[in-house]
């Protein structure tokens, strides 16, 4: 029998804390609870977590602060950002600091649930997936490596299974709202710039290790990935 997921949930308000605890145990889950920010650094580091529920305002560090520790020292775990700020560029600076996701408060349980299923499947490693190869590019989702000329690429496990996602379906012009649900696992939000953020992001990561990004922008539609090679498919 597997043992069940532990989610930690990083909230100071001790009624949204219940809220969120009582359905997630009700779920299965077997939840831990902290308060602090600091108390969830070291919760982290003493206790196995498969996903952190990360709340901004906190009361010693904020989310923003402990979201950036927590990539130094585990760059894998899944982080979902739950907060009541709400602006574009507050969205932006959590997803900046590492966080695969974004809830805004109130949110209904249902899409939490739904969201943190999504996030779990994208990091199960049960099924190990073929290694991807666009000439010195290389993704092994397996070992969530990326690598150029034979140089890292640091992404983060979202911008790892975007570029993931675009190279497996090279050639195809794909649209926001697919990409959105097969990469993010829910429906996609047309008043958020989620998807050219991390395209974004990831187009300036392969730029620093010299890597020609491969992603074009399909006006009116979303994203093609099309090649980093220049039309040199060599695998050498």
């Amino acid at each position: 029998m597997e043992p069940p997921i532990q989610l930690l949930l990083v909230e100071d308000e001790p009624d949204v804390a219940s809220f969120v605890r009582q359905g997630l145990d009700e779920e299965g889950y077997d939840v831990g609870w902290v308060q602090e920010g600091r108390r969830a650094l070291e919760y982290t580091q003493q206790q196995r977590v498969d996903l952190v529920l990360l709340d901004i305002r906190l009361p010693d560090l904020s989310g923003i602060d402990v979201c950036e520790r927590l990539r130094l020292h585990q760059p894998d775990l899944p982080i979902m950002m739950l907060t009541a700020l709400d602006a574009v560029e507050d969205r932006v600076k959590g997803l900046r600091a590492g966080a695969d996701d974004y809830l805004p408060k109130p949110f209904a349980f249902d899409e939490l649930l739904a969201r943190i299923e999504a996030l779990l499947r994208r990091v199960d490693r049960s099924d190990p997936a073929e290694v991807l190869r666009d000439g010195p590019l290389r993704m092994d989702p397996a070992a969530q490596a990326c690598t150029y000329q034979g140089e890292e690429v640091s992404l983060t496990p979202t911008e790892f299974d975007l570029l993931a996602y675009l190279m497996a379906r090279r050639g195809q012009a794909l649209s926001r709202d697919t990409i959105h649900r097969d990469v993010w696992g829910h429906d996609f939000d047309r008043g958020t710039n989620l998807i050219d953020v991390y395209v974004n992001y990831v187009r300036h990561k392969l730029d620093d290790v010299g890597c020609p990004s491969p992603i074009e922008t399909v006006r009116g539609v979303g994203y093609r990935y099309a090649s980093c090679t220049n039309g040199d498919e060599s695998d050498d």
